[in-house]
């Protein structure tokens, strides 16, 4: 009987690709890839620890990209799910791509390729709502600060669209969720983790972060807002579509719904 492997790696890309690499390369009996900080159960699997490398990792992604674009992309989105177990499935995923000449990973009657195409698609439309909804707040540094709370880890996927529209001032999204964020100082992004006193809502309640010129241009927004709107035209549930509630609390439109 073969001996199963369960690869333990450090909850980076670049170490699952690290992962994906050791398993190909040992020729591994893999049955569960998962983080050091997960709880080991494999019962009758072996476990061995995955050390990133970023050589290793860039192997993997260029062998899956020069297989497949849209491959890669579905690969690198739903790996940001973070749905549970989501390390196996792509594993199984890859070995499809990779064992084939045809167009298999695109066969959505497998039950694998179906759900990793559904996740990447969840992901892609999370980022473009997150690049939508994102509302700054200039605070008293000078730098514009904005709180998300995606379902997903989008961050990485929407920081070239932000860097490139807000290229003339410093900023700083942060996920609340997930407790680390961009910033941005006008020559490169960098990951940053802050120790916040308390989440920043775009409220009525004012927070001696902000400058106060800035409640006053979200108070004139809030009024633009109610103003631009019909009424007898409203249609909540389409707009509930278009805009969940979840998102409602860090929109300054919706100041006094959240």
């Amino acid at each position: 009987m073969e001996q199963s492997t369960t690869l333990i790696y450090d909850g980076s890309f670049n170490g699952f690709l690290t992962s994906v690499f050791m398993a190909f390369e040992e020729k591994l009996n893999v049955t569960n890839i998962q983080t050091a900080s997960q709880g080991q159960n494999g019962l009758f699997s072996e476990n061995e620890t995955v050390f990133t490398h970023i050589g290793k990792a860039k192997r993997v992604w260029n062998g899956i990209r020069n297989k497949s674009h849209s491959a890669i992309s579905n690969i690198y989105f739903a790996y940001l799910s973070e749905e549970e177990g989501i390390e196996i499935l792509l594993f199984r995923y890859i070995q499809k791509l990779m064992s084939t000449r045809n167009q298999r990973h695109n066969d959505f009657s497998d039950e694998t390729v179906l759900r990793i195409s559904q996740l990447a698609r969840s992901v892609g439309r999370e980022k473009h709502r997150m690049e939508a909804f994102v509302r700054f707040q200039l605070t008293q540094d000078g730098i514009y600060f904005a709180n998300i709370e995606p379902d997903f880890n989008v961050l990485p996927l929407i920081s070239k669209h932000f860097r490139n529209r807000y290229a003339d001032q410093q900023w700083i999204i942060y996920d609340v969720k997930r407790k680390y964020g961009l910033y941005y100082d006008l020559e490169g992004v960098e990951l940053i983790s802050l120790n916040l006193s308390e989440i920043h809502f775009n409220k009525i309640r004012r927070s001696e972060a902000f400058l106060d010129e800035e409640y006053d241009y979200q108070t004139l927004w809030n009024d633009y807002f109610k103003s631009t709107n019909i009424k007898s035209r409203i249609n909540k549930k389409l707009h509930t579509q278009h805009i969940p509630k979840r998102y409602w609390k860090y929109l300054s439109e919706k100041k006094e719904t959240a």
